[in-house]
């Protein structure tokens, strides 16, 4: 099937119109209101006499999970958005789209639930590892080409979340004021080009409210996403996200989950007492068996593509795509390492060993394999020049034992045995599984109908001592050693965000004596009858043992006294699980735990100081002039190691530029509030200065500019050029020459920002209006062309307003780094 331009239809697709409209009148009024709610949790009812199959859509962006939550069917993890956003590279963002689709073909996946567009308005956002940019610039590049490449090999994309939900406290009930200029110049403008130019086939509605009406029944759906920006896809709604009938008469078209729904038989009644038109109603199912058609669901349709067509190897491309991604901010010429020469090595940090590949929540994957900061540095520098010491506790809660050192009771083999049981003792149900941390969500196994899950493991300890042996789950359970009851608790979870309680419940531990090579019988029995509602057909709990952080600072004298012996340290810092994560916002900039003490105390030893930041949004750095070199490798996915090894040793450019102004002090961050008033309400007072638009409004100096990032190499920009005069509408041909004077290849990210000095409107003091990567040898001059759309010159009144006359547009490597300028006016 083709894509069309917005209000055009060829003759090929007004056919293609008429026989979908043909199978629509071979449907009763009930029969249409079933395809405008889901079937169950990830899929869409089939309809077997008009030839339609179920479509099964999956979470995404930074890989795709598939139907069920199980490591038995691993998926690849992808870096993080924010980490794909510092490359600053549409056809990194591509490529991810591509390789997406063919992990979501692999699974059986129609539909790819991403990319996220919600802007990063404040660094406090819980979420913004899955989101590209405070700029909507920025994310709208990324978007459209995420969009392209998933398309592309015949798989629907799905923008989300429409829009302007970009915090997560109070995110289902939230009511977001905004004034229709930043709501249209940076909101909106982040969406529109995934939609305009890369033809989305999906938007997903949010949960908040806009102006007073919540998404799912807001005339956003309507105007502009289908008026003006010609969609013809699916809106399909955030889980739970429809409350109420009168998203029916919105341009609202699928409800998910189901079976059930605010919809259904409301619906059909509602139709036939005339509340709501029966031709809303057929507007909804073409658009969702036009869906069907494209992504192969429905027979005697050519789906737009039946097999993916472009493919690559994506262990290769996910290593490729963190080091690209990665931000190197400072760097005092201690990168990069030779591994001939540089001795020992001190690795210290709880995220080198337990990294942060991805978020938490509902976009979470199960890799096959992970490589952690301390598996890459060791294959890098030789497992025996490197040392290890955790340094500070961050990872709260038990992380799952190792397969390797895991036996099954009953098979013999890794893993353990899951039996479920009913309120009798029957075993209903029993299955093998090859970890620790278990989440079911849709499968075979009988949740709703058990009370009680035994898990079954024999756990060999690798070293001799006290380990921390528990459960984390959300209920009342038993830990079981030897055959002995040794504990037994009730977990109540934090918050009151469901979803995040049940990803992310708290843990149960108890000090157990192991010596190592000698394995000890492990069960724990939880009590599952009479759960939430909500929750009757899922369950989430992970084994594992909690890291001793009774004693914090002789943790970090040994992590000092390890880096004072060592002629390199590289420490590597991070968030955890309960600081960043959907469901709720961070209430601090701050490193959890101790480790910014960590930092210091490394740094007063050992001035050949590296660190490594494993969080998906900014944190403070208040030890980053002790330091010799910091890079931020955001979350970077299952070969995230690898990366980071790659650019320690030079192999790999570190090729981020920083997508997202990060802060020096917490105090300074001109837009911060993410907590709506007493009614519920979250004003947006900044209007259109957010990011580094209010940093540079409130002229405060944050740690590392939107922007920034430092190569292996130097640059200059030499000259620049653009035609005099341009129309309203028109795109303007940048031409700019610049050279790498280093001594190797290397990569380079232009950008450029329009001015505006004297304007009738209140404008930014700067605005990015185009960027691009560039590539070169050393020595090398290049010549860039760079377009940039004078719609990014006009502003919103009723309408895209261009001011005449003169704007200034300056060039260089971040907001505050600009070398070049060049005037250009614009004709009235």
């Amino acid at each position: 099937m083709e894509t069309l331009t917005p209000g055009h239809r060829s003759a090929a697709q007004i056919a293609i119109d008429q026989r979908l409209e043909s199978l629509l009148a071979e449907l009763t009024l009930e029969e249409k209101v079933r395809l405008l709610t889901g079937r169950d949790f990830w899929t869409t009812w089939p309809m077997e006499k008009i030839g339609l199959r179920r479509i099964l859509v999956s979470d995404g962006p930074s890989g795709v999970r598939g139907e069920v939550w199980d490591e038995r069917e691993p998926s690849m993890n992808f870096p993080s958005a924010a980490a794909i956003s510092s490359t600053w590279d549409p056809a990194i963002a591509d490529r991810l789209g591509a390789a997406s689709a063919v992990e979501a073909r692999r699974k059986g996946v129609d539909v790819v639930l991403g990319p996220t567009i919600n802007l990063h308005r404040s660094p406090l956002g819980g979420r913004h590892f899955e989101a590209f940019s405070e700029d909507p610039v920025l994310t709208a590049e990324l978007a459209a080409a995420y969009v392209a490449g998933v398309q592309r090999n015949g798989v629907g994309a799905t923008p989300k979340h429409y829009v302007a939900n970009d915090s997560e406290t109070d995110r289902f009930t939230v009511d977001v004021l905004v004034d229709e200029r930043p709501l249209r110049e940076l909101y909106l403008l982040a969406f529109e080009k995934a939609i305009v130019e890369s033809r989305a086939w999906l938007v997903m509605s949010a949960y908040n409210s806009i102006n007073g009406a919540t998404a799912t029944e807001n005339d956003l759906l309507e105007t502009p996403l289908n008026s003006e920006w010609g969609f013809d896809g699916v809106v399909i709604s955030d889980w739970t996200a429809v409350r109420s009938i009168n998203s029916a008469s919105a341009s609202q078209d699928l409800v998910m989950p189901g079976p059930d729904g605010p919809w259904g038989a409301e619906l059909v009644l509602a139709v036939k007492c005339g509340q709501v038109p029966e031709a809303a109603v057929d507007r909804k199912v073409l658009r969702i068996l036009q869906l069907a058609a494209r992504v192969g669901a429905l027979e005697g349709f050519d789906p737009v593509q039946a097999e993916p067509i472009d493919r690559e190897d994506p262990l290769a491309f996910a290593r490729e795509a963190s080091a690209a991604g990665t931000v190197m901010v400072k760097n005092d010429g201690v990168l990069p390492l030779d591994p001939a020469s540089v001795g020992k090595i001190a690795v210290i940090g709880h995220n080198a060993l337990q990294a942060r590949t991805q978020g938490g929540g509902s976009a979470t994957v199960l890799p096959e394999k992970i490589v952690t900061p301390l598996d890459g540095i060791r294959a890098a520098f030789g497992k025996e020049n490197v040392r290890y010491n955790v340094g500070a506790v961050v990872q709260e809660g038990v992380a799952e034992l190792p397969l390797e050192q895991l036996t099954n009771p009953v098979t013999g083999g890794p893993g353990l045995r899951v039996r479920f049981f009913a309120s009798t003792d029957e075993e209903l149900f029993a299955e093998d599984r090859r970890s620790t941390a278990l989440v079911w969500f849709g499968g075979d196994a009988p949740i709703a109908e058990s009370s009680m899950v035994q898990l079954h493991t024999l756990y060999t300890p690798g070293e001799t001592g006290t380990i921390h042996l528990g459960f984390a789950t959300a209920g009342h359970g038993r830990i079981f050693v030897d055959g002995q009851l040794r504990h037994e608790a009730t977990i109540v979870p934090f918050g009151t965000d469901l979803g995040a309680a049940f990803l992310a419940p708290p843990s149960e531990t108890i000090p157990v004596q192991v010596t190592a090579g000698k394995p000890i019988d492990v069960r724990i029995e939880l009590d599952i009858a009479n759960r939430t509602a909500a929750l009757s057909n899922a369950l989430s709990v992970t084994i594992g043992t909690e890291a001793d952080n009774s004693d914090p600072e002789a943790l970090i004298i040994e992590a000092a006294k390890a880096a004072l012996e060592a002629d390199v340290a590289v420490v590597v810092v991070g968030t955890n699980s309960r600081v960043e994560s959907e469901g709720f916002d961070r209430t601090s900039l701050d490193l959890p735990g101790f480790q910014d003490r960590l930092v210091h105390a490394v740094a007063a030893v050992n001035p050949r100081t590296v660190v490594i930041v494993n969080s998906g949004s900014p944190v403070l750095m208040p030890w980053r002039h002790e330091v010799a070199a910091t890079l931020i490798g955001y979350f970077g996915g299952q070969e995230f190691g690898n990366a980071l090894a790659d650019i320690l040793t030079g192999q790999a450019e570190p090729g981020g530029r920083l997508p997202t102004t990060w802060p020096a002090t917490q105090a300074d961050v001109p837009v911060i509030n993410t907590t709506p008033n007493a009614n519920g309400k979250l004003r947006y007072d900044e209007g259109i200065h957010i990011g580094y638009r209010a940093w540079l409004k409130t002229g405060a100096e944050p740690a590392y500019e939107f922007g920034h990032g430092l190569g292996y190499t130097s640059w200059t920009l030499d000259t620049v050029d653009v035609p005099a005069t341009t129309a309203p509408g028109a795109v303007v041909p940048l031409e700019l020459t610049l050279s790498n004077t280093g001594n190797r290849p290397g990569k380079q990210v232009v950008q450029v920002y329009a001015e505006r000095p004297g304007s009738a409107v209140d404008r930014p003091a700067r605005w990015l209006v185009a960027s691009a990567p560039v590539w070169a040898e050393p020595g090398e001059t290049i010549t860039a062309v760079i377009n940039i759309p004078t719609r990014l010159l006009a502003y919103w009144d009723n309408g895209w307003t261009y001011e005449p006359g003169a704007y200034r547009l300056r060039i260089g490597t971040s907001v505050s780094e600009l070398p070049l300028s060049v005037d250009l006016a614009l004709e009235g």
